[in-house]
């Protein structure tokens, strides 16, 4: 009862109520039917997921794409190549929308119309890196989806970025 009084628990609490007023914003609970049925399986799944776009891609075939933030030009190249291939066969790629290989990945599969989430280790509205906002907002705008398990004002916590692998 005393959390409820909390005005920063207040205001984050109406934060998220605006937030999934806009078009594209979900926020699912694990015991959702949209919930992802395979992530439900894992040890920890996540309690709640805030979705930005697409839901239903959520439970198609995917394939986790990872890799270093400082990779070389080859290895963008060969990310970026690989996620065309696979999301043009069909797969969702999935990865963390960091620099590097994550981004070529996304890239790759938004570049011949295919679907991809990326998994944050911010909340939606503290996504990191800055640098990546615009793939992100494109992704969710052309079919694909950015999640996280985090409050959407959940800054950049080293700990969280392995937390999401799970996820992936």
């Amino acid at each position: 009862a005393e959390a409820r009084r909390e005005p920063n628990v207040r205001d984050g609490a109406s934060a998220a109520l605006a937030w999934l007023e806009r078009p594209g914003q979900h926020l699912l609970m694990w015991d959702a039917p949209e919930y992802p049925a395979l992530l439900a399986e894992i040890p920890d799944p996540p309690p709640l997921l805030f979705v930005a776009g697409d839901l239903a891609i959520l439970e198609r075939p995917q394939l986790g794409m990872v890799g270093s933030r400082r990779a070389s030009r080859p290895g963008l190249d060969t990310a970026a190549a690989f996620a065309r291939s696979l999301a043009g066969a069909g797969f969702v790629i999935t990865s963390g929308l960091a620099l590097g290989i994550d981004a070529a990945a996304h890239q790759g599969a938004l570049d011949v119309g295919g679907a991809t989430v990326g998994v944050l280790g911010t909340g939606l509205e503290k996504l990191y890196p800055q640098r990546n906002r615009q793939l992100a907002a494109r992704m969710a705008a052309e079919g694909s989806a950015v999640v996280s398990e985090f409050p959407l004002d959940a800054g950049p916590v080293a700990s969280n970025f392995p937390r999401r692998n799970r996820i992936i």
